[in-house]
């Protein structure tokens, strides 16, 4: 079977060349011409010999997921249904702004923590995603927006996409490994930002194997309620969350953690649950980010109206937190926080059970 080039890591590269009798430096040309110029095929890679393309050719090949539907909303939000096979669809969304653009990437095929107020987690989960299919988010990106700009316009990227990112430990490490390699996208690790809901081991094991800036998922501000949002929690709680927090500053590239807060009416919204939550991180540098609720069909919750948002942000800050409402962008393609579905095969048979137990 040939060799998806897109699937390689830094380490791969140079190993796939080594074993061709080719020396290192035929691995960053190949990883250049991939990820930096975004070549589809061998044949535009001019500085590589015509004898070593065709060796390639015979091996290996580039490969990434088919675009099955590209929609962009009325703010300039655009988000792409990616096909990764035997039935299933992932979604990427690029969001462009006056001094940067975010590419928020996905990281399984679904979602197996089932957070109770993410579309996402209700369409079950399939499989993870290969490192392909993970840069090849990226990749695909660059080449549709580089076709209409003059500079590459993707500057940050979000692994806050579908499914938690840390489950799918290894491959989501070589991904990002080729998005700060100089030879592929060269972002800074400042610029690219992973977000979990807090597997506590595999926090640890990202802090000492690739430390990017950290993103997690809280919305809550005690066991009981996190409990009931974000289920992982009664593995790893609160407690536990905090400490590895800690720990990932050591080599973390920023110097705070930044705390997902999802506003939910009458559910986490109060000024008692803004005081509770000063309280519970008031040992951690971090900054807050309160995100207005997204709805999806049947999500059993509200949005928590304006006022009640900016009470909730001002009970923060005059605690000295630095506390920002995130602008809700794409909702008109359901390209928003907490609204990617995609298309999956569920093997958890989640969305079954949720019927039976509706009836």
């Amino acid at each position: 079977m040939a060799v998806n080039l897109l699937e390689l890591e830094p380490a791969g590269f140079a190993q796939y060349c080594a074993e061709m009798g080719e020396k290192p430096f035929r691995a960053r040309q190949l990883m250049r011409w991939i990820h930096k110029s975004g070549a589809e095929n061998l044949d535009v890679m001019t500085d590589i010999p015509k004898a070593l393309r065709e060796r390639i050719k015979q091996t290996a090949q580039i490969a990434a997921p088919h675009i099955v539907r590209d929609t962009t909303a009325g703010d300039g939000t655009r988000k792409w249904l990616l096909d990764v096979g035997t039935g299933n669809a992932i979604e990427t969304v690029f969001i462009p702004e006056r001094n940067r653009g975010t590419l928020c990437i996905s990281s399984q095929g679904g979602c197996a923590l089932e957070c109770s107020f993410c579309s996402t987690g209700r369409q079950g989960f399939n499989r993870n995603l290969s490192v392909a299919e993970i840069i090849g988010q990226l990749w695909l990106a660059n080449r549709v927006l580089g076709r209409v700009e003059a500079e590459r316009p993707i500057t940050n990227v979000v692994m806050m996409g579908m499914g938690e990112p840390l489950a799918n430990f290894h491959n989501v490490v070589a991904a990002l490994r080729l998005m700060l390699d100089d030879d592929a996208y060269g972002l800074s690790r400042r610029r690219v930002t992973l977000s979990t809901s807090g597997l506590v081991p595999a926090m640890d094991r990202l802090r000492d194997a690739c430390p990017v800036a950290l993103a997690v998922s809280l919305h809550a501000p005690n066991d009981a309620l996190r409990n009931e949002l974000v289920p992982i929690n009664k593995k790893y709680p609160l407690k536990e969350l905090l400490a590895a927090c800690l720990r990932y500053l050591d080599k973390a590239p920023r110097d705070f953690i930044t705390f997902e807060y999802v506003l939910l009416s009458g559910v986490n919204d109060s000024a008692a649950h803004a005081r509770e939550l000063v309280k519970l991180l008031k040992h951690v540098p971090c900054k807050i980010n309160l995100i207005p609720f997204n709805p999806f069909p049947l999500s059993g919750y509200e949005r928590s109206d304006a006022a009640t948002v900016a009470r909730f942000r001002d009970v923060l800050m005059q605690a000295q937190f630095v506390a920002t409402v995130r602008k809700t962008r794409g909702d008109d393609i359901d390209a928003a926080c907490g609204q990617l579905a995609g298309q999956v095969q569920d093997k958890t048979r989640r969305r079954e059970r949720r019927a039976v137990a509706a009836l």
